[in-house]
Order: structure tokens, then sequence, then C-alpha cells
């Protein structure tokens, strides 16, 4: 029996632990390996990426606001022998940033009934149009321009925060799948352990050196043991599946994870997690400055400010002033340089007008500036969800690692106790029940501490979550 209480400490020690030799055999997964292939390959990974070329296809559009415009305009009429007219004028438009548009065209007008104000024959303009109210400061073109290069800045932030999120869900399953192989291999052992106490056993009574109930006990104690081990078979599995969910392959498609690849055998090494940023204060100020939620918001609010700008064009009078320098024939630009601004050679338009009441511009200013208010409050109090939710992860951290010192000691102290059991059953002063009630008390404790384990890394990747630092 001391034989077997060896074996027993042994195997169990390899469970909870790991073992180089055996693991040396048999294909592992790590956390690391899982977050590289999840932002590599994973369909939200990639839709994340297309959410960002999409906002850039967006910035493009908007960039065609200020594309120069060629256009054409040809009319023709005749009716009952007589040509009334016949009209070709092509002409470019070269938009501006400061809203003024600079163009130029040439005009071909014949035919026996012309508008007067047209001038018949060959004849070219170059002129600009400026707005001296409304739209001087801001319109619609440079208020989409600079809303898509926020929202293509902003589309990188979410693709961050998506990414986080979903890297977060992938060691939720991953630890889940760590913690369900080593509870499963640690009632591998027992069971294994159990059938060959109850051959111990069965021969010993057969010899005439143990009751009959000890048989009984032995049995019972191993059918116990089968039963638990299919139910973290089970459980194995099914933590299998839900990992599998969040591993795809680089041609696109789902990876099923065989149950021949195993956690590695130091999937327990604190020194995994010398890489993350574990302190609180550091934690906390790298959320305020850094992360990706409240970023989004500042992106909010620069894209907002740009739409109060514009809305405030509302409260302004349009008034747009146009000017043409006319030529003869098809030089746009000949007889400039003699011709006074507004003494020869010239056409020009004014327009002026303005709501007596301002009603919608002043509503829509409004508008605006509440939208501000609201999404700043909404910054404010994401900010707070996000220090409060740091504080508790990193409590539960703190704690866990305490537990984790606690459970092993305790875990320890119940093996020595199997131990010292053992003896006293090799002395006769004891039965195999008690030496079956001490064995259960280890595997609860060790079951307790995997979990714990498992449960203490998935904490410390929570942490780095809540502070945006995953991806």
């Amino acid at each position: 029996m001391r034989t077997i209480v060896i074996q027993l400490a042994l195997l169990v020690a390899t469970a909870l632990f790991g073992s180089a030799s055996a693991q040396d055999s048999t294909r592992t997964l790590s956390g690391a390996q899982v977050l590289e292939l999840v932002r590599k390959y994973h369909p939200v990974a990639r839709q994340a990426r297309i959410h960002v070329d999409k906002a850039q296809a967006d910035l493009l559009v908007a960039r065609g606001g200020f594309d120069p415009v060629l256009g054409a305009y040809l009319a023709r009429k005749r009716f009952g022998g007589v040509e009334y007219y016949d009209r070709a004028s092509p002409e470019i438009v070269i938009p501006t940033w400061y809203g003024i548009e600079v163009y130029s065209g040439i005009d071909n007008y014949t035919g026996e009934r012309l508008d007067p104000t047209m001038s018949k024959g060959q004849s070219s303009f170059i002129g600009a149009s400026i707005p001296l109210g409304k739209d001087l400061l801001m319109d619609k073109r440079r208020a989409y321009l600079k809303q898509a290069r926020i929202f293509t800045s902003m589309a990188e932030t979410e693709q961050r925060l998506y990414i986080n999120d979903l890297l977060m869900d992938a060691m939720e399953a991953y630890w889940g799948w760590v913690s369900s192989y080593n509870l499963y291999q640690v009632m591998r052992t027992a069971v294994a352990i159990n059938v060959e106490r109850m051959e111990f056993v069965r021969k010993a009574f057969e010899n005439g050196e143990r009751a009959a109930i000890d048989t009984v006990e032995a049995l019972s104690q191993l059918q116990s043991f089968q039963y638990q081990e299919t139910q973290y078979r089970m459980q194995f599995r099914n933590a299998g599946l839900a990992l599998s969910s969040f591993l795809w392959t680089e041609t696109g498609a789902p990876y099923n994870l065989p149950e021949t690849i195993s956690p590695p055998a130091a999937w327990d090494d604190p020194h995994m997690l010398k890489d993350m940023e574990l302190d609180l204060n550091a934690l906390l100020t790298i959320v305020e400055n850094s992360h990706p939620a409240l970023r989004v918001y500042d992106y909010k609010l620069r894209a907002l400010d740009v739409e109060k700008k514009l809305k405030f064009q509302e409260l302004l009078p349009k008034a747009d002033f146009r000017y043409n320098h006319l030529s003869k024939g098809y030089n746009a630009f000949s007889g400039i340089s003699e011709s006074a601004f507004l003494g020869n050679n010239y056409q020009y338009g004014f327009k002026f007008e303005i709501p007596l009441r301002l009603s919608a511009g002043r509503g829509e200013y409004r508008k605006a500036g509440l939208k501000i208010m609201e999404t700043r409050l909404d910054q404010a109090q994401k900010q707070l969800d996000l220090q409060l939710k740091i504080r508790q992860y990193h409590n539960e951290y703190a704690i866990l690692k305490e537990q984790i010192g606690l459970q092993t000691m305790n875990y320890a102290n119940y093996q020595k106790l199997l131990e010292a059991e053992q003896t006293r059953l090799n002395n006769g002063e004891s039965s195999l029940f008690l030496v079956n009630s001490r064995e259960n008390k280890v595997l609860e404790a060790q079951q307790k501490l995997i979990e714990l384990k498992a449960k203490f890394f998935k904490t410390a990747y929570a942490v780095q979550w809540t502070a945006g630092l995953l991806n």
C-alpha cells in the first residue's frame, strides 16, 4: 500500500504541475498562441479591419467634394426652318478648401434668335464664387472631410476595442479549457490508482489478509472516481468546443481543437505574467490616457464639434458674390491686365438671403451643443466604470494570489495526512475507509487549487482587458 500512496503523490503532482518529458511528445497550446491566432484569423478581427477599410473609403468619398469638375452644356433649337440658337459651353470648376470656387469656361453661341444677354460668337470667362457670410468659415464639404478623417482614426481605435473584447472572450474560453483539462487528468490519475488499489485489495482478500468489506470499500471509491472522470471528460470536451469557436485557419475555415492538444506543462507558471502591467496606479493612468473606449469618445466629440461649427453657419446670412472676367475668343486670360476689376469685360452677381427668425438655425445649433454635452457625460460615466472595474479585477487578482498560497499549503497538508493515514493502516490502526476519506480530501484540495490557478490567470488577463491592453 505504501507503493500505491507514493504513486498517488507522484501522479497527482504530475497532473497538477505538468511533466516536461511527457509534454515533449504532445502538442501544446499556450495562451499567447491563442491570442496570436485570434488576432490573425478570427472573423471578428477581420471584420474590424474591414471596418477601418470602409472608413478609409468614406474618407475618399469626402475628398471627392474637392475634386475638379469638368462639364459641358450643349443645346440647339431649330423650328420652322429657323435656327434659333446653337450653344456649346464647356466649363471646369475647381473647389478650394476655403469655400471659394474657381472656374473657367468657353461659350460659343450662334443662331438668329439668341437671348439678348448672350454674347454671340466665341467667348471665354474665368471667375470665382466667394461666400461672404454663410459657408465662409465652414461648409458641408469641409465638414464632411474633417469628420471623415476623424471617423477613420475612430475606426482604427474601435478596431482595437473590438479585438480587445474578442481576445478577452478567447482567454475566458482558454482558461476554462486549461482548468477542465487538468481536472480531467487528475481524475484519470485517481481512477488509474484506484484500479490498482482495487486489484491489490482483491488479492489481499483472496489471501485472507483483508475483510470482504474492504473490497466493497475499494470498489465504491473506484466507481465514484470513474463517474467523476466521465463528468470531467465531458467538461473537457465541451471546453475544447468552446475554445475551438475562437480558432480559425489562415484560409478562413473553422478549426476543431483535437483532444490530443493540451496546455503547456508550465501552464501555471506566474512568470508568464512578467510582461503584463499589473500595478494599479499605472493601470488607472493608462485607462485615463489611452483606453480605446475613451478615445472613441474623444473622436466623437471632435466630430460633434465640427458639426456644431457647421450648424453655426445656419445663423449667418447667405451672401454669395460671383465674378467673371470675360474675353473674346477662347483665351480666357486675354485682357486681364488691361481691364479694371469692374471697368470692362466683366460679369458679376450678388445674392443675399436670411431667414427673419432663424428658427431652424437656432434649433440645430442648440441640438449640436446638447449632443456634445451628452457625449461628455457618457465619456465621464464610461471612465468611472472602467476605473471601478479595474479596481475590482485588481482586488480579485490580489486575493486569488493570496488564496493560491494558502490552498497550496492546504493541499500539502492533506497529502501529509493521507500518507500518515496510510502508515496507520499498514500498522493496523486505521481502515481503508479513512484512507479513502483522506484521498478524497487530497483530490478536492487539488481540484480547488487548479480552479484557483486558472481563475488567477484569467483574472490577470481581465485586468489587461479592462485597461484596453490585450491588443
